[in-house]
């Protein structure tokens, strides 16, 4: 009996657990962590855009990466100004780790002047995306 309420615990806990990742992947936020950040043409090897550049982080076997180079690059075509820069964070780990990127895809929102005003992990959707370019530009 005690072994199945074990087992009872373990699969509610992992299912809680679940359903709060799932919730909170690709959800567009600010962390406290990345106040202050910013990033500059040298480290994206582009150009920023006028207004805002959203920043991707992606790797070669990521399947939602795919996915996120589409959203953003439409999102980056509809509003004048926004550049879409996507990273290999394989190639740049010291970006990667100086940005606490964990997992791919990663997308930072930057404003004009290179500063992170928003970050989503895990593939975003693309009203929140052109939500989070709102406090960008």
């Amino acid at each position: 009996m005690t072994g199945l309420v074990v087992c009872v615990v373990v699969l509610a806990t992992a299912s809680a657990y679940g359903v709060l990742r799932r919730w909170r992947s690709g959800r567009v936020r600010v962390r406290g962590r990345d106040d202050g950040k910013t990033l500059d043409a040298s480290e994206l090897g582009a150009e920023l855009g006028e207004r805002a550049t959203l920043v991707q982080f992606s790797s070669a076997f990521c399947a939602p990466c795919r996915a996120t180079r589409r959203v953003l690059g439409e999102v980056a075509g509809m509003v004048p100004g926004v550049a879409h820069v996507e990273i290999d964070a394989e190639a740049h780990l010291d970006l990667v780790r100086r940005l606490d990127v964990v997992k791919t895809p990663t997308v930072l929102v930057l404003d004009a002047g290179g500063r992170v005003v928003r970050r989503a992990t895990g593939q975003p959707r693309k009203a929140d995306v052109i939500a989070a370019l709102g406090e960008a530009v």
